[in-house]
């Protein structure tokens, strides 16, 4: 597939892990199914980052079980995204960053790759400012200090790749884990009304005729579909050593796939989870109703369900998906670096220059203004992803809808039209949540 590409690419994506994960050729469904899993998890952790908890608990607390639509149909339209960005990287060899380079001149290139770059920052944000808060309130560590600590996760994610990629795949899988347990505890406290609960998935017109609950159903689905996990899963799903054929291809996507989407709808599952709770605990209280801050959740858990296990479950879930977030987040660096401009630096300088840039506006905000700046901080940061997000789907829907790029793999005529449709959707959702917050 790469003649229709320009020949300018050399190199595989994340060359350390490149097909390391090895397929026997004559082996059962569920055995190939098994050593597939795990890209898709990898990516799901971008849909259940610290970034999404704070619109899910503001969400549930104003509007109750609601906006659970607007989550289901976000994780919907991430499901065919992802789709998307793991049949490029199977069809082509190339990682979304390479295939950009590839295909569009140098300045446009170029351009890209900052915005991706500042979007790969705001994400790390997210994910150093959730682990700071969880190590504060599980520790009492002060934020300055958790957000110093948080380098370190530069250094953890240079060890387990040294053990192998499908060590790190299960360290991911693990907190994962963890997060699920944890809220499916919470629920079991907050047992909330099945049948209402039930109806929120049904999609309502207050939606759109309430500009409050409008604001932040759009912010629900900005800080649900990642961009940096499409470069992301473009790349990993090349870890797995597929033939390259056309039938080695269809196996893989079909594989691929079925890992992606079944992680997803575990990642739905915990956002559902978080609304839920913020929903059956905040939303039945008219002094609650405003409640959108980690802390203030963390503090009236205990104070409402009446268990002081609450807040200490909630404080592990969030340290666990800042900690997952920081693993997947980090590699979707280097991945958009070398696939972007092919500048190839060692591992832990590449990994820790994006852990600094994060870290620093988190310090100078944390020592000016204190926890209610972090947590603006955290918003700002949503906001910056739903500003970039469109600069990596539409090239994914273009390049994968290319029958001269992607031959026979080419998305169907319905799928591009569903495709090109959750595009427009979402950059028009985008850019109305970015004008509202910059002219409001």
């Amino acid at each position: 597939m790469k003649g229709a590409w320009k020949n300018i690419i050399t190199s595989v994506s994340l060359p350390e892990s490149f097909a390391s994960v090895k397929i026997p050729a004559n082996a059962k469904f569920w055995k190939k199914m098994m050593i597939y899993v795990g890209p898709g998890l990898m990516v799901a952790v971008g849909y259940m980052d610290p970034g999404n908890w704070a619109t899910n608990i503001q969400g549930g607390a104003k509007f109750g079980y609601t906006l659970l639509s607007v989550i289901l149909i976000s994780n919907l339209f991430a499901m065919l995204l992802q789709h998307l960005a793991l049949k490029l990287g199977i069809v082509t060899g190339y990682d979304l960053a390479q295939a950009c380079r590839a295909n569009y001149s140098k300045p446009v290139t170029i351009g890209l790759w900052i915005l991706c770059e500042i979007a790969i920052a705001a994400c790390d944000l997210a994910e150093l400012i959730g682990s700071a808060v969880a190590l504060y309130l599980l520790f009492k560590i002060p934020l300055i200090i958790g957000i110093i600590l948080t380098v370190l996760d530069v250094f953890l994610l240079l060890y387990f790749l040294k053990k192998g990629f499908r060590k790190l795949e299960a360290i991911v899988a693990s907190l994962i884990g963890v997060i699920f347990i944890c809220f499916v505890y919470e629920m079991f406290l907050a047992h909330p009304p099945f049948g209402l609960l039930m109806s929120g998935f049904i999609p309502s017109l207050d939606i759109v005729f309430n500009p409050s609950m409008l604001y932040i159903a759009i912010g629900i689905l900005g800080a649900t579909v990642m961009p940096h996990n499409l470069y992301l899963h473009s790349s990993i799903v090349q870890t797995r050593a597929y033939e390259k054929t056309e039938v080695g291809r269809k196996e893989a996507i079909k594989f691929a796939t079925i890992d992606s989407t079944a992680a997803l709808l575990l990642a739905f599952l915990i956002n559902a989870f978080i609304l839920i709770l913020a929903a059956s605990t905040f939303h039945n209280n008219p002094l609650y109703h405003n409640t959108a801050d980690l802390m203030d959740a963390y503090h009236l858990l205990p104070k409402i369900l009446g268990v002081s296990l609450a807040s200490i479950f909630f404080g592990v879930a969030l340290l666990a998906s800042g900690q997952n977030s920081t693993l997947t987040g980090t590699l979707a660096g280097q991945i958009v670096m070398e696939g972007f401009l092919d500048i190839r630096l060692k591992p832990w300088a590449r990994r820790l220059l994006t852990r600094l840039v994060a870290i620093i506006p988190a310090l100078i905000i944390t020592i000016i203004y204190g926890e209610k700046g972090i947590m603006s901080l955290l918003v700002l940061s949503q906001v910056i992803l739903s500003m970039q997000l469109s600069f990596a789907v539409f090239p994914l829907v273009a390049f994968t809808s290319d029958k001269k790029k992607m031959g026979v793999f080419a998305n169907k005529a319905w799928m591009k039209y569903v495709a090109w449709t959750i595009a427009l959707i979402i950059a028009c959702l985008n850019m109305y949540l970015v004008s509202d917050i910059l002219f409001s």
